[in-house]
């Protein structure tokens, strides 16, 4: 028999899926545990509610992000700072084409606000403070471009589009 916490992360797992391929809205919990060759009772067993779940699956990206954003200082290698960030959203890729995919998904722990503030926070460790309007666009265009690439481009090996992504993101900072 599967160990709970086995199978909350294939119930995870196929909800990511189907939540990236139809839409949050338009994925039932009963397609998702037919999917699964569970009952709908076992699937609440584990998520008390489609939005528990997707809460569930959001959750990893917020902490992955607010470490990495938390973690970097100032004054670091942009490029590097750049390539790691590209891993990051890559890892997570599949919730970003969920959000893209369903925007609703940003009111999921207000994840829309916190997004931003990641943004800002990212543009002044690659840039530092005090920025020009152009700056702050060029940074925008930056990293929403790469953010753009790995939904985009999800389905190639990360070999393929992350030294392009982060060449052009470079490009667009000016570093």
């Amino acid at each position: 028999m599967a160990r709970p916490s086995d199978t909350r992360a294939r119930i995870q797992a196929v909800a990511r899926e189907l939540f990236a391929r139809q839409g949050v809205q338009n994925t039932s919990l009963r397609q998702i545990s037919d999917r699964l060759g569970i009952t709908k009772p076992a699937l609440y067993y584990h998520f008390t509610s489609r939005d528990d779940l997707v809460r569930s699956i959001v959750q990893p990206l917020l902490d992955d992000m607010e470490r990495f954003v938390s973690s970097r200082k100032p004054g670091g290698d942009p490029r590097a700072l750049l390539g790691d960030y590209f891993d990051l959203i890559w890892r997570h890729r599949e919730v970003i084409v969920m959000m893209v995919r369903e925007l609703s998904v940003l009111s999921y722990l207000d994840l829309g606000n916190r997004m931003m503030e990641w943004r800002q926070r990212l543009i002044a460790l690659l840039l530092g403070d005090g920025l020009t309007t152009t700056q702050r666009v060029r940074a925008t265009i930056a990293l929403g471009g790469m953010a753009d690439c790995s939904v985009e481009y999800a389905d190639l090996p990360i070999e393929e589009v992350k030294p392009t992504a982060v060449e052009a993101a470079a490009a667009a900072l000016g570093v």
